[in-house]
């Protein structure tokens, strides 16, 4: 039997919380794994992890055939890139660069270009879940490429996560991981507004936590309503926009007596609000779906019963 090829020589830029673990599992997996940072903390937390700390971009990327970034901005990616001994002018040429940071979308698109212009090939793979998934080997990927990028990058990938989805072409992983982190960001304000009106109206916490984790908005209409109604092509009304209107108007009222300030129930009102005059106020509340992409004239996937 033939013996097994090596597998290929990994530069890894970025050696953050989460740009380490992810480099601990590939040299976990086999990988030679070169790593810079240019924090000298994040390099000496790495010391043990069995991999070469370069002094450089440029000095990593000897000899890789693929490389990593794992960076706070896109201007960084950039600098690590293109900048004073980057890693772009020493990779050889037709390696693939992966980049797998959280940036501008565009920039992106456009640090793609460039290295397109040098010959490289790219694809974009950012992460989610937290640093503690990532460190034992579970995060999630997020991959824009084409399918060969993505076959030669798989085995990288699997052994930094558990779960891998090809997004679509280079870009669109960038833009996935965007919308995803909208709706949690916006989440988070609004789970601190739910949980400072119940508090100015002076209900229990700890009950108040027990409750909504068992209700549809404690568990997000994501994984509740949506799937069953708007999603599957259904707006008959199980709950009405109208009556959603009507509920969120009096919760607000409630807010409003009691100094509750609810900036995203001020918005959510107006929305709601829209429903009569888009002809939309006795579909279901998960129509809210269509008549946001009403206002932002997106085509709908099919609007089934009405």
């Amino acid at each position: 039997m033939k013996p097994p090829a090596p597998l290929p020589r990994i530069a890894f830029l970025g050696l953050g919380v989460m740009g380490g673990a992810m480099l601990r599992n590939l040299v976990r997996a086999g990988f030679e794994v070169a790593g810079f940072d240019v924090s000298p903390a994040a390099c000496a937390r790495l010391v043990d992890a069995g991999c070469r700390l370069a002094a450089s971009p440029a000095d990593a990327a000897e000899g890789a055939r693929m490389l990593i970034t794992m960076l706070p901005t896109s201007q960084q990616v950039r600098e690590a890139l293109f900048g004073t001994n980057g890693a772009a002018a020493a990779l050889p040429a037709g390696a693939l660069v992966i980049e797998m940071s959280t940036g501008d979308a565009l920039d992106t698109d456009r640090i793609a270009a460039d290295l397109a212009a040098r010959g490289l090939r790219c694809m974009d793979a950012p992460v989610g879940r937290t640093p503690r998934e990532a460190a034992a080997g579970k995060a999630l990927i997020m991959a824009g490429g084409s399918e060969a990028d993505l076959a030669e990058a798989r085995p990288l990938f699997e052994a930094m996560a558990d779960t891998i989805v090809h997004v679509g072409p280079r870009g669109s992983g960038i833009r996935l991981k965007l919308v995803n982190n909208y709706m949690s960001m916006v989440g988070m304000v609004l789970t601190g507004e739910a949980l400072m009106f119940a508090a100015k109206l002076g209900l229990d916490r700890e009950t108040v936590v027990r409750v909504l984790s068992g209700t549809t908005a404690g568990r997000g209409q994501l994984l509740t309503n949506f799937p069953g109604k708007v999603l599957a092509g259904d707006v008959t009304p199980d709950f009405p926009l109208r009556m959603g209107f009507k509920d969120i108007h009096l919760a607000m009222n409630l807010a409003a007596s009691v100094g509750a300030p609810l900036g995203l129930g001020g918005y959510a009102r107006e929305m709601f609000a829209l429903a009569k005059a888009w002809g939309r106020e006795e579909q279901d509340c998960t129509a809210m779906l269509l008549l946001l992409e009403d206002l932002a004239r997106v085509p709908h996937a099919g609007e089934g019963s009405t």
